[in-house]
């Protein structure tokens, strides 16, 4: 529960002032002074009459009514003064800044469930325990430095971790990030980050809020919240990236798929944040960065020049460019002739476009304008300009202030020489603009939100899929644990994806008469172990009926057979879908090249059910293998649109079949006209 009170009270007390500023009471007392609190202060302190020149009362019980408390107490004392404070002087907000609570002890959680009844008894909100505090433009309560500039345009940052928040502040002061409020939730006893956003979002003023958001999140609480309030803040204009830390948990947990192996809570949270629209960083570089970016007008395309007096960094940029999926494309034609004339004697003009060390402001001056007016495949514009230390660079910075209040295309300032130059760039930085210092930590950034896709909705496609076969089937299955292979083709036909013709039995000549009517060469598969492969339970390209028998003897030999499975032979390029159930964020769904490519490269891309179309191809395309599924060297590409339909087939599957807690359809094998399931594995619990 968010009240006004929190947002902008009208009064704030200070439990636990102090004179000492070096303290928590007496930093978040000297902050609010000093960010000019426009309300009444008040303190409470029982040894002290005046705290900061604020009034200072000597228990909570003898101040006035308060809209916001903000408790700097040790924490077995904040239960009581909450109930106080909130019964008897209308309190309704509360920070709590002191630890020792439930990140401790058992005990300290007594104490922090104590506080929640009386908080929620009385409406009021709370933030923390065990937190740095807010910041916004009505308020500073915050204990900490540094104090960012704050105006409504600036970034809104949302942190699970009071001290991640302050680096993050400290990293965004020096590239020029300006905020709008800092929210650091601590143990979000109440007040979580999927409620700030919630409230964010259900309050949303495009008139006068902040449209970026930044967040820091060490643990996803609801995920279908913040999916929900995410994706609805995109769609109405606002931009939003985020860490989730903690993204190492895990992965090697005991799982019995070569998906459960893959697939772990970070790739939820990868699914999640694709499927919300959010820009996913590693680093509070990273992060700061993206918000700098975010900050300039909306990239319409994925095509840069690099202007530069310093090849090394030109270079380094349209490296990192290229990797992200980005294009630094060659410049060519009669006016590159005419830029050159322009530019001193062996500037390089092809893209980097570099001026040369002595080259002068007019010289970047001409090399954007052609940038932004001539080349018509540029869509935006990197300048990396610093100093070597012979001359200042006042003159340049004014013109490149010049050039992006004007320019038509983004225009992105790289300005290294931040101490050599640090005058000048803090000048530059006034004037209102960012600054990315670290030319490939800004191609990383630009990658990362040209590759995020657009925010997709939880609409289930049905078409095709026999959602009351998919029940009876589910409901028919004995027991938990890895399904007979009829129950896998009758569930796999149930949702419409196409199955290669199978037979399983127990039985040589059963077998060998099946072989016979499908033709050989065939594959047989031994039934029972679960790696098949890493049994020897697996032979292709069999070509007769005697190597058939013999194969059909040995595996039935091996440790836990109970039935071979036969196959006709098919060629194609080897796919793979996979998905595992995850707690609170329901199927992860994951998809790549197949075979033992899977688990050797690992390259899967991830979503979350129930994918659209458009996820579907989201996903395919962001695999770094998508060029052998388009075709390369002669080799011809598979049929991409069967492709994405069995993921969103299979998604919608694993919608009404929510007992499905790992699947395997490893391989597909695709061509141009058809993809088909050859080999599927799927492990249920009811």
């Amino acid at each position: 529960m968010i009240t006004k009170q929190l947002i902008c009270p009208k009064s704030i007390v200070v439990v636990g002032a102090s004179n000492n500023v070096h303290k928590p009471g007496g930093a978040i007392l000297r902050n609010l002074i000093e960010g000019s609190f426009k309300g009444e202060l008040r303190a409470v302190n029982p040894k002290e009459k005046e705290v900061l020149g604020v009034a200072c009362f000597a228990s909570v019980a003898d101040v006035p009514p308060t809209d916001l408390a903000v408790l700097a107490i040790p924490a077995n004392l904040c239960p009581e003064a909450v109930e106080i404070l909130a019964s008897q002087k209308e309190t309704r907000a509360f920070i709590i800044l002191s630890a020792g609570f439930g990140e401790e002890t058992h005990e300290g959680a007594l104490l922090e469930n104590k506080i929640l009844e009386t908080v929620n008894q009385y409406g009021a909100s709370l933030i923390g325990p065990n937190c740095i505090g807010l910041l916004n433009t009505c308020h500073h309560s915050v204990f900490t430095q540094p104090i960012p500039n704050l105006n409504p345009q600036g970034v809104d940052l949302i942190s699970s971790s009071g001290a991640t928040a302050v680096f993050i502040m400290e990293s965004a002061l020096v590239k020029g990030l300006q905020f709008n409020s800092a929210w650091s939730v601590g143990n979000a006893k109440q007040i979580g980050v999927e409620d700030v956003l919630q409230y964010m979002d259900e309050n949303f003023d495009s008139d006068r809020d902040s449209r970026i958001k930044l967040l820091y999140m060490e643990s996803i609480k609801d995920p279908d919240r913040l999916l929900l309030h995410a994706s609805s803040l995109i769609e109405k204009g606002c931009r939003i990236a985020a860490i989730k830390a903690g993204s190492s948990e895990s992965g090697s947990r005991a799982a019995s798929s070569h998906t459960g192996a893959m697939a772990s809570p970070d790739s939820a949270v990868e699914a999640l944040f694709r499927k919300a629209g959010i820009v996913r960083c590693y680093s509070r570089e990273e992060l700061t960065t993206v918000g700098c970016v975010f900050t300039l007008p909306e990239l319409k395309g994925r095509n840069f020049a690099i202007v530069t007096h310093a090849g090394g960094p030109g270079v380094m940029l349209t490296d990192a460019l290229c990797k992200g999926g980005l294009n630094v494309p060659k410049l060519e034609g009669p006016k590159l002739d005419e830029l050159k004339e322009k530019l001193l004697p062996g500037a390089s003009i092809a893209n980097p476009i570099d001026v040369l060390a002595t080259g002068t402001p007019e010289h970047l001056d001409i090399a954007i304008d052609y940038c932004e007016k001539e080349f018509e495949n540029i869509d935006a514009i990197m300048a990396i300009f610093g100093t070597p230390g012979l001359v200042t660079m006042f003159d340049m910075y004014e013109m490149l202030h010049q050039k992006i209040r004007h320019c038509r295309k983004p225009l992105f300032p790289v300005l290294p020489s931040i101490h050599t130059a640090g005058k000048e760039v803090e000048q530059f930085l006034a004037k209102g603009h960012v600054n990315f210092s670290d030319e490939v930590t800004l191609g990383t950034a630009l990658s990362r939100i040209m590759n995020a896709p657009r925010p997709a909705g939880n609409k289930v496609e049905l078409y095709g899929v026999d959602v009351p076969a998919i029940r009876r089937i589910i409901d028919s299955i004995p027991h938990d644990g890895y399904i007979a292979p009829h129950f896998v083709q009758a569930l796999l036909h149930a949702a419409g994806i196409s199955v290669v013709d199978e037979f399983v039995s127990g039985n040589k000549e059963e077998v060998l008469a099946f072989a016979r009517r499908t033709s050989f060469p065939v594959v047989a598969k031994v039934v029972g172990p679960v790696h098949k492969s890493d049994v020897g339970g697996v032979t292709l390209n069999i070509k007769g009926e005697q190597h058939l028998a013999l194969e059909f003897e040995r595996m039935m030999r091996l440790p836990d057979a109970t039935a071979v499975m036969v196959q006709p032979m098919l060629k194609g390029t080897e796919l793979f879908i996979g998905a595992k159930y995850e707690e609170k964020f329901g199927h992860v769904v994951l998809c790549g090249l197949g075979g033992i490519f899977v688990e050797v490269l690992k390259d899967v891309s991830s979503g979350l059910a129930p994918l659209s179309y458009e996820e579907a191809y989201s996903m395919i395309h962001s695999l770094r293998a998508y060029k052998i599924i388009q075709g390369t060297r002669g080799q011809k590409g598979v049929n991409e649109d069967k492709f994405a339909e069995i993921i969103v087939r299979l998604s919608t599957l694993l919608r009404f079949a929510t007992e499905i807690k790992e699947m395997d359809i490893n391989p597909l094998l695709a061509t141009e006209k058809s993809v088909i399931a050859v080999d599927a594995r799927i492990r249920i619990k009811k």
